[in-house]
Formats: structure tokens, sequence, C-alpha cells
């Protein structure tokens, strides 16, 4: 299946739900303290996304029940929202999705409760940076395949293993398009799609302390490293504007 390629006016379109998924990670942020439980933030979330125009992408898609994806501690991705409170030293990742007018909007982020230990402040840092890293060396011509090696040397440079089986992917008219992203090579690295001025698309860099092959829940949706140890979330969405990559939901 072809990538789509998005002209700049269409790209003008995907920023409004992009920035509306960065204000919700923002609220969500600003939320995150101990005694609140994730189905109170998830409907905090929901009522915000709903009163700016948007509509949560999450909710319904594959049957997921909630608005937001809140991860607690050894969940990596896809937690469903209950209603134990958070605790000081918890560590949540939340993953949220908005639809305005048809176009998607994508992110992630992972916080603290209050003070964390060191070692997963220092995880979430090299998650976030592990982004911008490649960004920073995306260009059109160069392979996909580039971009997931970009990720996973920056991962594992820092002791880290990214979750087997999941990846970023294409976003625009729908949650999920192609290309799949993987935050790890597989195959060679110079073949496979090229990025191409007008692509967008999102990139997640999943971390693992030890082992990154995944299990999951009997739910049926919360993903844990095999090693069990606290996993870190982190995703931005990109496009590729007058052949530069921007980042479409960072935070104002």
């Amino acid at each position: 299946m072809a990538i789509p390629i998005r002209k700049p006016s269409e790209i003008e379109e995907i920023k409004k739900p992009a920035k509306l998924v960065a204000k919700t990670l923002k609220l969500l942020r600003e939320h995150t303290k101990p005694g609140i439980t994730p189905l109170e933030l998830d409907k905090i979330a929901e009522d915000f996304i709903r009163s700016n125009g948007g509509r949560p992408a999450f909710k319904g898609l594959y049957d997921f029940p909630n608005s937001v994806c809140i991860s607690r501690n050894g969940v990596v991705i896809h937690g469903i929202p209950d209603d134990e409170p958070l605790k000081e030293g918890d560590v949540v990742g939340y993953d949220v999705g908005v639809e305005i007018n048809g176009w998607y909007g994508d992110a992630a982020i992972t916080v603290g409760v209050g003070k964390i230990d060191e070692k997963y402040q220092k995880m979430i840092e090299v998650a976030k940076d592990a982004i911008y890293h490649a960004v920073k060396n995306i260009k059109p011509g160069m392979r996909y395949k580039q971009i997931s090696k970009l990720l996973e040397e920056y991962i594992t440079s820092h002791g880290y293993v990214p979750l087997k089986g999941y990846s970023g992917h294409g976003i625009g008219r729908k949650p999920h398009e192609e290309p799949q992203i993987l935050n790890y090579v597989e195959g060679k690295p110079n073949q496979g799609e090229k990025v191409k001025n007008g692509h967008v698309f999102c990139l997640e860099p999943m971390l693992c302390h030890k082992c990154g092959e995944p299990i999951l829940a009997e739910n049926g949706w919360d993903v844990y490293c095999e090693d069990m140890e606290v996993g870190v979330h982190y995703e931005h969405q990109i496009a590729i504007l007058n052949n530069k990559p921007i980042i479409l939901t960072e935070e104002e």
C-alpha cells in the first residue's frame, strides 16, 4: 500500500487534531498527582477533547473501551484506565488520539507521579530524546528502516532495549496508516519505503530494561516487557513539510 502524500493545506488540517493532542497531554501531566485515578484522568481528557471540537480517536477503536491509553509502571502501552488511585513514585504513560474533521492526531508521554526513582526518570528522558535524535537526522529520500536504525541505536546506546512487535506508523485520514516504523531494524536498513515530502507519521519509542519481548495481559490490551520491569513510551507526530521534518505534537 502506498504511503499517502499530503498537500500543505492538508497538513494544516492535520495540525488541528495534533495540537489538541498536545494540549490534552499537557492537561494530563498537570493533573498527575497522588490520589487521582486513571478513570478520572480519562474523563478529564475526554471532556477537554470534546469541549475543544475534537473526538477521542481511541474510544471504540479496535474495541478499546476508553479515551486514553493509561499505562502504569510495568504496563508499557495500551493500558486500560482503572479506579486504582495513583501513588507517589508511580510511572504513568498517556497515549492520546484525536480526530477533527476526519483528520487524526496522536502522541504519548510518560510521567512520574511526584518524585520517582532516578533510573525511571532517566529512561523517560531517553525515550523522549530518541525521537528528537531521529528527527534531526530525517531527510527526504532516506529509508524508513534507517529511521528505525537511528531509534534502535539511540535506545541501545543508553542501555535499554526496544519493545518488540509494536511500532510507530503513518497517520492522516486514519489513526494508523502506512508505513510501519519499528524502533529496531528488521532486514537491511537500505531497503523499503523512502521518506517523501508530504508524509505524516508517528515515531514512538517503547523502552524496556533487559528484554524487549512483549507479554500481552489477559484483558487483551495491557502490554508488558518480558522482564516485567517498568517500561516507558513516548510518541510524537511528524510531518515532512517543505522537505523538512516538523513535530506537530509539541507542547506549547
